[in-house]
C-alpha cells in the first residue's frame, strides 16, 4: 500500500509562540553583530579619510563609508522591525498564559467548593448546638459541686454583733501592746542608791542623799 499511495507525512507540531520569539530573538542577535562589524569598518574609513587629502582617493573612500553607512542603516531597520515583532509577540504569549494561569485557578476553585460541600455535609450543625448546651450545663453543675464542697459545717452560731464588740476588743488589745509609754516612765524613776542601806550618808550617783529605800531625803 505505501508503494501504491505512499507514505504519510509525520504531523508537525502546530506553531509555538516561545519558539517564535526565540527564533527573532536570534535574528536579532545576528543582525547586532552585522552592525558592530560595520561600525569597526565605518571608524576605519573615517581614520582613512582623516589622513588623507581632498581628491580622487579620498573621494572613492567616501563613496565606500556611505555605501556602509546605508547598509548599517538598513540593518537598524531590520533590528528595529525584529524587536517590535519579539515585543508582540511576547505580549499575545504572556495574555495566553495568563488566561491558562486563570483557568487552572478557576478549576482549582471549583475542586475546592466540592470538597467544601462534602465535607460540610458531614457536620450537623444540630449536633454541634447540643454539645455546647451539654457542656454549658455541665459546667454549670460543676460550679455547684465546688459550691457544695465548699460549704462550711460543724461551726458555731455566733451573732455578728458578738463578732464585731469581739474584734474591736482585739483592736484595743493590741493598742495597749503597742503603748511603750511605761518605758519612758521607767526611764525617769528614781536611780538605785550607790551606798548601804541604813547608814547616814547614802546618796545616789547623782550625789543625792537619799534614805534607806532610795527615795531623796527630806530636810528637816
Amino acid at each position: 500500500m505505501n508503494r501504491l499511495f505512499g507514505k504519510a507525512k509525520p504531523k508537525q507540531p502546530p506553531p509555538n509562540l516561545t519558539d517564535c520569539i526565540s527564533n527573532i530573538d536570534t535574528r536579532g542577535e545576528s543582525v547586532d553583530k552585522k552592525i558592530a562589524r560595520l561600525d569597526q569598518e565605518l571608524a576605519k574609513y573615517r581614520e582613512q579619510m582623516k589622513k588623507m587629502r581632498d581628491g580622487p582617493s579620498k573621494n572613492m573612500v567616501k563613496q565606500k563609508a556611505m555605501r556602509v553607512l546605508k547598509q548599517k542603516k538598513a540593518y537598524e531597520q531590520q533590528r528595529d522591525n525584529l524587536m517590535q515583532q519579539s515585543f508582540n509577540m511576547e505580549q499575545t504569549n504572556y495574555g495566553i498564559q495568563s488566561m491558562k494561569d486563570t483557568k487552572t485557578c478557576v478549576d482549582a476553585m471549583k475542586v475546592s467548593v466540592k470538597e467544601f460541600k462534602k465535607e460540610y455535609k458531614k457536620v450537623n450543625i444540630d449536633q454541634i448546638e447540643d454539645l455546647q448546651d451539654q457542656l454549658e450545663d455541665l459546667t454549670e453543675q460543676c460550679n455547684e459541686i465546688q459550691e457544695v464542697m465548699g460549704r462550711s459545717y460543724g461551726m458555731p452560731e455566733i451573732d455578728d454583733d458578738e463578732l464585731e464588740a469581739e474584734l474591736e476588743a482585739l483592736g484595743d488589745e493590741i493598742a495597749l501592746d503597742d503603748d511603750t509609754s511605761y518605758l519612758d516612765d521607767a526611764s525617769k524613776a528614781p536611780n538605785a542608791p550607790t551606798g548601804v542601806p541604813g547608814a547616814d550618808s547614802v546618796t545616789n550617783k547623782d550625789g543625792v542623799a537619799v534614805d534607806e529605800f532610795g527615795l531623796p531625803k527630806i530636810a528637816a
